[in-house]
């Protein structure tokens, strides 16, 4: 398995938010995050990401592991990072940068990519994205299509092992949707590992994603 997650329970304001999850993810899977609001969907791909500690229970991709009481050092949750990437449902774009520069912060600053390196990786994934024409473009330029393929190409430029999209369609019109979809499937097929949050029974099905159902913190349902 590439992700195991054992025993995951995540608690907020005194609310068990996830209640013992165990999951795991082989390589190349897609996996469909279903459920009501509430249920749990965004604080499970936030713990798969470090961007929350569980209050028990352990996560691991790869060889890199999260979990309760871990120390969690900077180098550790970079560690995690480099292999989970994450595309936000408000796509959280640099405002002061570039598509490009938005692109190659990670790589330069992170990674420690020398700038014409990840310059020119950018400009392929700004291409691969369909958006390679807007690279110098600032974010408050780009509709919100484009702002959704800028965060996509920002989440792939760290190479990573496993990518999390939290609703990725909730905010495109129905024809941005289809070539979202059609994107995502490329990159499934590429050997990408995806999980995705969504409320959209298109997603899973032409992704044709396994299935995860939560409801009130828990596992009610998995099917492929």
């Amino acid at each position: 398995m590439l992700i195991e997650i054992t025993g995951l329970t995540k608690r907020l304001d005194g609310r068990t938010v996830l209640d013992g999850i165990t999951l795991g993810v082989p390589r190349g899977q897609t996996v469909a995050i279903t459920g009501p609001s509430g249920a749990g969907k965004t604080t499970l791909l936030r713990c798969l990401n470090g961007l929350e500690r569980p209050d028990a229970g352990m996560v691991r991709v790869g060889d890199t592991t999260w979990g309760a009481g871990q120390a969690g050092t900077d180098a550790h949750l970079q560690d995690l990072r480099r292999r989970v990437g994450f595309v936000f449902q408000q796509w959280n774009l640099f405002a002061n940068l570039t598509v490009l520069g938005n692109v190659i912060e990670a790589p330069v600053h992170v990674a420690g990519q020398s700038r014409a390196e990840a310059t020119a990786a950018a400009h392929a994934l700004l291409t691969r994205v369909g958006i390679g024409h807007r690279a110098e473009a600032r974010p408050h330029q780009l509709s919100g299509g484009e702002q959704q393929r800028a965060a996509l190409a920002r989440a792939l430029a760290m190479r990573p092992d496993v990518l999390l999209l939290d609703e990725p369609t909730s905010a495109l019109d129905p024809a941005r949707v289809d070539d979202l979809l059609t994107l995502l499937a490329g990159l499934a097929g590429g050997g990408l590992t995806l999980i995705t949050v969504t409320h959209d029974a298109r997603v899973s099905q032409a992704l044709r994603a396994r299935v995860v159902a939560l409801d009130q913190g828990r596992i009610v349902g998995d099917r492929s």
